[in-house]
């Protein structure tokens, strides 16, 4: 006599079934429907993982370049400045200090622009000591 499998085809069915709990129409009741369902919804739960990661960073963008231009300074030359200086804080953090402390963020904007002072005078030095020797080679 064959072996039919009845009862772990029906666990493995209703499974997908349970799975499938919430959705509308034959989605939740055809199991063939249900499981086509259910692996779409894996699909999308993957996708918008990776999504949700980006969505926050685009948000922690923004609000760092609104509390930076409230303080003169552009989002790009804040990092640039922040760097330079030897700030190590993450934009998550960078955001939440320009959302809740102001204060602490105008101070992290100074030292930001303080360092972007001192950069362009070794900018200036380094293209003039530049010049110089070009013009000795030219000679």
């Amino acid at each position: 006599m064959r072996v039919k499998g009845g009862t772990v085809s029906r666990a493995r069915r209703k499974k997908m079934v349970k799975l499938a709990k919430g959705y509308r129409g034959q989605r939740r009741i055809n199991f063939k429907v249900a499981k086509q369902q259910v692996w779409k919804s894996y699909l999308y739960a993957y996708r918008d993982r990776k999504n949700t990661k980006r969505n926050f960073r685009k948000l922690w963008i923004a609000r760092i370049n609104a509390a930076a231009r409230m303080n003169g300074l552009s989002y790009s030359k804040l990092m640039h400045g922040l760097t330079l200086a030897g700030v190590e804080l993450n934009r998550k953090m960078l955001a939440e200090i320009a959302v809740t402390d102001f204060d602490t963020f105008a101070k992290l904007a100074d030292q930001a622009k303080a360092a972007l002072a001192s950069d362009n005078v070794l900018v200036q030095e380094r293209v003039a000591a530049t010049l110089e020797t070009t013009v000795k080679v030219d000679r």
